[in-house]
């Protein structure tokens, strides 16, 4: 049984967070397109794009591709913090608990990609896939340990 997470995405109101230009990702210009700025990552962090030292360069999403942002925000920092534990760094994955629930994230972010594969390059399954098996692997040692 597969679980769900829903990723919380807050939008701000100004007219500024809109565009109708072209989509960075797909290259859409059908659909209108916003600028997510603000929220919390996988791990519960705070981000904030808005602020002017990290927005240099902002970036317009039609409403799918702005989805496929957020599985790759999650992508990328569960991959950070695999990769620090796989080194003996603190990491936000430390514990059985932790690394399965980034491990059912993946999973989730794989089966929402195996139905838009081909229409977004911001993230790419195989290497979801990839992160999932170096983390069962990690499970699997932990188990053997024990």
């Amino acid at each position: 049984m597969a679980t769900i997470f829903k990723t919380r995405i807050v939008v701000t109101s100004t007219e500024s967070d809109f565009s109708a230009g072209t989509c960075d990702a797909c290259g859409t210009t059908r659909e209108p397109l916003v600028k997510v700025s603000l929220g919390k990552d996988f791990f519960g962090r705070t981000y904030d794009r808005l602020s002017p030292s990290s927005d240099l360069s902002p970036k317009w999403y039609c409403e799918r591709c702005s989805v496929h942002k957020n599985l790759q925000r999650d992508f990328r920092d569960i991959r950070a913090e695999f990769d620090k534990l796989s080194k003996g760094q603190a990491s936000e994955i430390a514990g059985a608990d932790h690394l399965q629930r980034a491990q059912r994230r993946l999973q989730d972010i794989a089966a929402v990609l195996e139905g838009y594969a081909a229409e977004t390059s911001l993230i790419d399954l195989v290497d979801v896939n990839a992160l999932i098996s170096r983390i069962q692997a990690q499970v699997g040692s932990q188990s053997v340990s024990r």
